[in-house]
């Protein structure tokens, strides 16, 4: 075994953490081609024009999100959901993840009667799905730093060496959505503090959406218990920067266009950062 393969074990078998794992950024390549082909075959899409959008590697920021553009074309119906979710839960356990928080944005689909609750629901049953490995959920709105504080979803351990993996669920504000949209995410999620749901997410296409349309959702959140999570500085816009700095938001991720100001303020604010370099890959 050559030293890049001996370290990758190492790196596999060590226990981890992750704090900012997108749903739909998870999905398996094979799941994503499948999903395509059957769309595919009923007119829906041409798979021949999307193949290469999944597959391709140097994506830049906008390729990015032309490929996330594409899944919400494919993860439409509860079944889908419940789907990814479950495989996604199986390979982070897999690289041996004992902590998760996943965040997704839940959608609305009135052709299919999906809700944003209804696909939320979706979620949580391909968390009771996973059958690799055991899921814990919290018991209580505990810190999301206290994984140990939990009820396991599914009690199908076969013994004392069955791994198991603690799962949070994070929802997700998208940039391209109103007030009232981002509203009716922090009351879902509000109603779903016992069921795993511990904080709210800003994500989304960094060009699109103005930090004030956001703030009184934020703001409603943060005011009832919920942990905030913001992208920030993914693309330059001082302005935005500074506001969500002066919010002092839980956590930030990505920073790639932080000035010395901004790096000055997150320190004094005691914000951590995370997801540094993955915008910049």
């Amino acid at each position: 075994m050559s030293e890049a393969e001996t370290n990758m074990e190492w790196c596999v078998s060590m226990p981890k953490v992750e704090l900012h794992a997108h749903l739909n950024g998870s999905i398996r390549d094979s799941t994503l081609l499948e999903l395509a082909r059957v769309l595919g075959e009923k007119g829906v899409i041409v798979f021949s024009d999307v193949e290469h959008v999944i597959l391709k590697n140097d994506r830049s920021l906008r390729d990015v999100f032309k490929l996330f553009d594409l899944i919400h074309v494919l993860t439409t119906d509860h079944t889908t959901v419940t789907r990814i979710t479950k495989e996604v839960i199986e390979d982070f356990a897999s690289e041996n993840v004992v902590y998760l928080e996943l965040r997704t944005t839940p959608k609305k689909n009135d052709s299919i009667g999906m809700t944003k609750r209804s696909y939320l629901e979706a979620v949580m049953e391909g968390l009771r799905a996973v059958s690799t490995v055991d899921v814990a959920f919290p018991a209580h709105n505990v810190d999301a730093g206290s994984p140990t504080k939990s009820l396991p979803v599914n009690d199908m351990c076969n013994g004392p060496t069955r791994k198991k993996i603690y799962v949070r669920l994070l929802l997700s504000i998208d940039r391209r959505e109103s007030t009232a949209a981002a509203m009716e995410t922090v009351k879902l999620a509000l109603e779903m503090k016992d069921l795993g749901v511990v904080g709210i997410d800003l994500s989304g296409n960094p060009v699109v959406g103005e930090w004030n349309t956001f703030l009184p959702a934020l703001q409603f959140a943060r005011e009832n218990g919920l942990y905030i999570t913001l992208h920030c500085g993914e693309v330059p816009n001082p302005k935005e920067i500074q506001a969500m700095l002066d919010f002092s938001p839980r956590r930030i991720g990505h920073a790639c266009y932080f000035e010395e100001d901004d790096w000055k303020k997150l320190k004094s604010n005691n914000i951590p950062l995370i997801c540094i370099v993955e915008n910049i890959h």
